[in-house]
C-alpha cells in the first residue's frame, strides 16, 4: 500500500493532474505514444466556438510549480480508525492529520461529492503562528530535476521552510484548494474567511484555480472595534466564494427569519381574537414598535381572512408599454383608473390573482388595485454585508468549557449556520480541513436540529500542540484537535438536553480518524520489500493493525468511510468484503490463505454466494506458493471470466 504509493509519487511531475485530466476528456488530442498534440487541442475547442486569448495575465510566485506539484502527489499515511469508532453509529467523521495528507486521501472517495466547504485558515498575520512547514525530501538539485525549475529556484524554495511570506502562504493554499475544487460537487460551493492580509491574494488564487467565472461573491463579516486603529479603524473579515460551476447553482434565498417574527406575533394575537379590523391595528402598533428589528418587512401590515400581506407592490409599469385594459370595480361596477404607462400585469395573470383572493381593491374605481403579497412569501437573500460582534463566539465556546477560554477568536456558530442555511440542502455533505475548535460541526447539529435535516460533515484538523501556558494547556488539553472534538461532544450534549425531543432522529455523533506516518526503519524495510522473500521486521499491518489496512483501502477504492466491511468466512479464515452499487464488489484479503480457504473461496463464486468485480491480496502477507495457489484456482472459475488477484503493496 505505502511502497505503491511512494513508487506512483517517484514518477509524478508538476503537470501529471492536467495531463491525466487531458486524457481523460481529451483523447484525441494524444497520438500513440501519448504525446500531447495541442494544435489538434486548439482545433477541438475551435470548432466549439471557444474563444482563445492569446494575452492575459496570471499570479507567479515562488514555489508555484512546487504546489502544483504537491497537488498530484497521493498522501503517504494511512488511515487509522480510532478503537471507539465501532461503538459509534455515526457518519459524521472527524480527520486527524495534516490537512493536504486528507484531501489526497478524500479525492478517490469524495471527488464530486462534497456540496459546501467552509475553511478559515491562517491568515498570515504575522502574529498568527503560520509559517510553512513542509519537510523537503530534496536536494536543489534533485527538486529542479523533478519540478523542471533552475536549480537556484529549488534552492530558494527550499529556503521558505519555516517562513511566513506571501509565497509560502500560497505555495501552502495552492495545493490544498485546487485538491478542493476536485472534492465539490458540480453545483458545490466554497467559502474561505480570510482578512486584508491575503485577501487579494486569495482572490487571485482562487480566479486560477476555480475559474474566474466562477466567483459567486464576497461577504464582508463585521465582526469587532479596532480599538487601536493608525489610520483607518478594521472591523471586518472577508468570506470569498466560489463554485465548482456557477451555471450550477440554484437561486439561494430561505423564508426570512424577520418574516417570522411577524408571523409569531399575529399567531399570538390571533389567539386572543379573530376580529380583522382589531387584529391589523394591534399588528401595526406592535410593527411600529419594532421598526428597527423589523427593517425590510415592515410594510407588512395588512391583514385578510388568510393573515398578513402587503399592498405596497405598485401596479404601474415604469416605462411606457404597459398593458392597457379595463378592470372593472367590483362595488362600483366602473372601470379602475389606468396607470399612464399600462399595468404590469397582464389581464389573465390579475383575475388569477383575484380568484385567489390577492387583490387589495381600493374603496371605489379612483384607487388602483394592488396585488397582495404574502407574509409567508417572504424569502431572505444571502447579503454581502453580515454583523455579529465576534466577542459573541469567544464567550459561547467559554461558557461550552465551562467559563474558560480555551480557544481563541472561533467563528460564530450563527455566521456558519448562514452559510450553510443559504448554500446547502438538507442532505448535504459539508467539509471543513481547516477546523480549529469546531464550530462548523457545532453550527451542523444546530441547523439539523432546526430543520430536521440530516446533514452531515467531514472535519480534518491537524493535531498542533497548544499554546504553552495556555488555559487549554491548563485544562489538560495538549493538541487543538482534541479542543475540536471535545467541543463536538459538549455541543452534541447540551443540544440533546435543551430538545430532547427534537434531537431523538437527529446525528449528534462523529467517527475518529488518524493520519499516521510510519518510521524510517519500517518505511525502508517497505520498500527494499522482495516479494520472494518474507518480510524483515514490521509492516503496515503488523503496526497499525488489520483494521488500518483496510480503512486506508476502503477510501483508496472509492467506498468513503461509511461503507461497512462484511466478514466472509472461508473455512475458518476471514476474508473482507466491501459492496457499492457504484463501486462494485470488492473482497479484501489479508492475511495468508490456506488451501481449504482457497478452494472454499471459489466455490462460492462459482455458486453465486459470492459476485464479486475484484480481489485485493495484501502483499507482504502472501507468500509466493499461496499466491500461485490463489491464482491458479481462480483460472478454473466455471461459467465467467476470471479474476485475476491485485497484489498491493
Amino acid at each position: 500500500m505505502l511502497k505503491d504509493t511512494i513508487d506512483k509519487n517517484a514518477n509524478i511531475k508538476v503537470n501529471s493532474k492536467s495531463i491525466e485530466m487531458l486524457k481523460r476528456d481529451f483523447p484525441q488530442c494524444f497520438d500513440k505514444d501519448g504525446k500531447f498534440d495541442i494544435q489538434t487541442f486548439e482545433s477541438f475547442i475551435k470548432a466549439e466556438e471557444v474563444d482563445i486569448k492569446k494575452e492575459g495575465y496570471s499570479l507567479d510566485f515562488l514555489g508555484k510549480s512546487y504546489a502544483r506539484y504537491l497537488a498530484s502527489l497521493d498522501s503517504e499515511t494511512v488511515i487509522v480508525p480510532d478503537a471507539d469508532n465501532k461503538n459509534i453509529d455515526s457518519q459524521n467523521i472527524y480527520i486527524v492529520g495534516d490537512n493536504l495528507d486528507a484531501l489526497q486521501h478524500l479525492k478517490y472517495s469524495y471527488s464530486g461529492q462534497i456540496k459546501c466547504i467552509y475553511i478559515d485558515p491562517p491568515y498570515n498575520t504575522g502574529t498568527d503562528g503560520f509559517v510553512y512547514n513542509d519537510k523537503f525530501e530534496f536536494t536543489a538539485e534533485e527538486l529542479a530535476k523533478k519540478i523542471n525549475i533552475e536549480e537556484d529556484e529549488a534552492r530558494r524554495v527550499l529556503d521558505m521552510q519555516g517562513k511566513s511570506t506571501h509565497s509560502t502562504w500560497l505555495t501552502f493554499m495552492y495545493p490544498r484548494l485546487e485538491l478542493a475544487r476536485d472534492l465539490l460537487a458540480e453545483d458545490g460551493v466554497i467559502f474561505i474567511s480570510i482578512d486584508d492580509n491575503e485577501q487579494a491574494n486569495c482572490k487571485l488564487l482562487c480566479d486560477m484555480i476555480f475559474g474566474e467565472g466562477n466567483f459567486v461573491g464576497e461577504l464582508i463579516w463585521q465582526s469587532a472595534t479596532d480599538n487601536n486603529p493608525r489610520q483607518i479603524s478594521t472591523e471586518h473579515e472577508y468570506i470569498i466564494c466560489y463554485g465548482k460551476n456557477s451555471d450550477k447553482l440554484p437561486k439561494w434565498a430561505v423564508n426570512s427569519k424577520k418574516a417570522q417574527l411577524i408571523q409569531n406575533h399575529f399567531d399570538e394575537l390571533k389567539a386572543k381574537s379573530t376580529d380583522i379590523i382589531w387584529l391589523q391595528k394591534e399588528l401595526r402598533k406592535w410593527i411600529k414598535d419594532n421598526i428597527q428589528e423589523l427593517q425590510g418587512v415592515s410594510h407588512y401590515n395588512n391583514v385578510d381572512e388568510r393573515g398578513v400581506y402587503s399592498n405596497s407592490s405598485n401596479s404601474s409599469n415604469t416605462k411606457p408599454g404597459g398593458y392597457m385594459f379595463d378592470i372593472i370595480h367590483p362595488l362600483t361596477g366602473k372601470p379602475c383608473v389606468k396607470p399612464a404607462f399600462g399595468w404590469r400585469w397582464t389581464e389573465t395573470t390579475f383575475w388569477a390573482y383575484d380568484k385567489e383572493g390577492n387583490v387589495d381593491w381600493g374603496i371605489d374605481e379612483t384607487t388602483q388595485p394592488h396585488i397582495k403579497k404574502r407574509l409567508e412569501t417572504v424569502q431572505e437573500q444571502l447579503k454581502s454585508i453580515y454583523y455579529e460582534d465576534g466577542r459573541v463566539a469567544t464567550k459561547q465556546i467559554e461558557k461550552l468549557f465551562g467559563n474558560k477560554k480555551i480557544f481563541d477568536n472561533p467563528k460564530p456558530i450563527s455566521l456558519i449556520k448562514r452559510l450553510i442555511n443559504f448554500a446547502t440542502a438538507e442532505d448535504a455533505l459539508i467539509l471543513d480541513f481547516f477546523s480549529g475548535s469546531s464550530t462548523t460541526a457545532h453550527a451542523i447539529f444546530d441547523q439539523n436540529i432546526i430543520t430536521k435535516d440530516s446533514r452531515k460533515f467531514i472535519l480534518v484538523q491537524l493535531n498542533e500542540p497548544v499554546k504553552k501556558g495556555s488555559e487549554a494547556e491548563k485544562a489538560g488539553y495538549k493538541t487543538i484537535d482534541e479542543i475540536g472534538r471535545e467541543r463536538i461532544r459538549r455541543a452534541a450534549k447540551k443540544l440533546s438536553e435543551d430538545y430532547p425531543e427534537r434531537t431523538k432522529d437527529v446525528d449528534l455523533g462523529f467517527k475518529t480518524y488518524y493520519l499516521k506516518t510510519t518510521d524510517k526503519n519500517t518505511l525502508d524495510k517497505i520498500i527494499n520489500f522482495n516479494p520472494a522473500l518474507p518480510i524483515d521486521g514490521e509492516d503496515i499491518k503488523s503496526k497499525f493493525g488489520t483494521e488500518t489496512v483496510l480503512e486506508t483501502w476502503k477510501i483508496k477504492d472509492g467506498y468513503g468511510f461509511n461503507t461497512n466491511v462484511q466478514a466472509i468466512d472461508l473455512c475458518g479464515y476471514t476474508a473482507h468484503l466491501l459492496l457499492d452499487s457504484k463501486v462494485g464488489a470488492s473482497l479484501y484479503l489479508i492475511e495468508d490463505m490456506p488451501d481449504k480457504a482457497i478452494i472454499e473461496l471459489v466455490r462460492k463464486i462459482e455458486a453465486h454466494e459470492l459476485n464479486l468485480d475484484r480481489i485485493i491480496e495484501y502483499g507482504y502477507a502472501f507468500g509466493y506458493t499461496t499466491n500461485m495457489a490463489l491464482r491458479s484456482n481462480l483460472k478454473t472459475l466455471k461459467n465467467r471470466t476470471s479474476i485475476e488477484p491485485i497484489m498491493r503493496y
